[in-house]
């Protein structure tokens, strides 16, 4: 069964791909690499953290408007949304998208530097390839004039990173929004050429803070700390164990307080990134830390100096993002497996946080797919990116979109 499906795929891809007017965007594609590689160094120069999108968004918005794209509309939180002209007008859309935002703040002077093939940049990978490609795409399209059957909207998203915790996305798919309508979403994150993100891994961000009433160094000695609790805390969240199936991560990633050296803080405060290919693992989670929390408060407290206000702490949820899966056999990751194997690689299944959580856990179709070339040091000042094969993989995520969307 497995086999016949395969040759099924393949007679499909191979039938679109020899369409001229699909033929003549993927040669566009590859013609013109250097140019997408020009527009990704051109995003990457362009500060974008979460909640400081606006210059960024305002670049693509331009760059959507000078392809020609129509309905070009940045929304009420600074996605930037336009749609395939020669595509049909009604029906239910496929959303093609990428995300804005980079997990560096916009004080970060960018400077890019090539040492052999690679090229250096703090978010030249994650996500200025992803947002490149989708150019890639859309000019690519109109220069073929290619018709689509459904309507396609591009979309580049705010808040993928961090805080922005899929801010973006969550906007495009509220509740109410014509958007919940859509036969498919595809999210353009990074790089590569094989893989097919079909699972979510959910995330859920905490912030502890622990409150006291602080003091002087010397002349309060005695007043509970609150930095002696996170520390107390952060001992036991490295002790808990962590499930292998399924998958569970939790990561203090961020600790402050304190206003001197010789003062006693009055608060202090530490993040931790909890995920999980499970919502039930999350929760568990979830109730672990808060339990933890509260023991490190007594701890504390219990060794305060007698008369001595005790301690308090509160947790705040700062990020949430759901699990799901979408189905092997479905058709949009029929459609990706199918134009990766047209490729002559091998499509290797995975999971990860995306902008397509949101979509998937409200089970829309959604997948996110690497954007071409190869890449490392992801989320660091030394990220770099090498375009090994990079118009392969927009070409890849070109056929995936048409196979969905239908061609006249």
């Amino acid at each position: 069964m497995a086999a016949r499906a395969e040759s099924v795929e393949k007679r499909e891809v191979e039938l679109l791909a020899s369409n001229p007017a699909v033929a003549s965007a993927l040669a566009f594609v590859r013609d013109q690499d250097e140019a997408t590689v020009d527009d990704q160094l051109a995003a990457v120069r362009i500060p974008a953290p979460p909640f400081g999108e606006h210059d960024r968004a305002i670049w693509i918005r331009d760059r959507f408007i000078d392809i020609g794209l129509a309905d070009v509309v940045v929304d009420d939180v600074g996605n930037v949304l336009a749609r395939l002209p020669v595509a049909a007008s009604e029906g239910t859309p496929i959303l093609l998208s990428a995300h804005l935002d980079t997990v560096f703040t916009d004080e970060m002077h960018i400077e890019v530097r090539t040492e052999g093939e690679r090229i250096y940049a703090p978010g030249i990978a994650d996500n200025a390839r992803g947002l490149a490609a989708m150019l890639a795409i859309a000019r690519a399209l109109s220069h073929a004039n290619v018709r689509t059957r459904a309507p396609l909207v591009f979309v580049a998203t705010v808040g993928e990173e961090g805080n922005g915790d899929l801010r973006g996305v969550k906007h495009i798919f509220r509740e109410g929004s014509h958007w919940r309508s859509a036969a498919a979403f595809i999210s353009l994150d990074g790089t590569g050429r094989r893989r097919i993100v079909h699972r979510a891994i959910g995330a859920r961000r905490l912030r502890i803070i622990m409150y006291g009433q602080g003091g002087h160094s010397w002349a309060d000695w005695g007043r509970p700390n609150p930095v002696e609790a996170i520390g107390v805390a952060i001992a036991e969240l490295a002790r808990v164990p962590l499930a292998t199936q399924p998958r569970s991560a939790l990561t203090v990633s961020r600790i402050g307080g304190g206003t001197s050296v010789n003062a006693i803080p009055e608060s202090a405060w530490l993040e931790i990134d909890l995920r999980s290919e499970s919502m039930g693992a999350l929760d568990a989670l979830d109730a672990r830390v808060r339990e933890i929390a509260e023991q490190s408060i007594r701890t504390t407290n219990a060794r305060r100096r007698t008369g001595t206000s005790m301690l308090r702490t509160g947790v705040e949820i700062i990020g949430d993002r759901p699990t799901g899966e979408v189905s092997v056999n479905s058709d949009i990751v029929r459609a990706a497996r199918a134009a990766t194997r047209f490729y002559g690689e091998a499509a290797e299944m995975v999971s990860s946080s995306t902008d397509a959580n949101i979509p998937i856990a409200l089970g829309i179709p959604a997948i996110a797919l690497g954007a071409g070339g190869d890449a490392g040091g992801t989320h660091t000042l030394d990220e770099w990116y090498r375009n090994d094969d990079g118009a392969v993989g927009i070409q890849r995520a070109l056929l995936t979109t048409l196979m969905l969307t239908g061609v006249e």
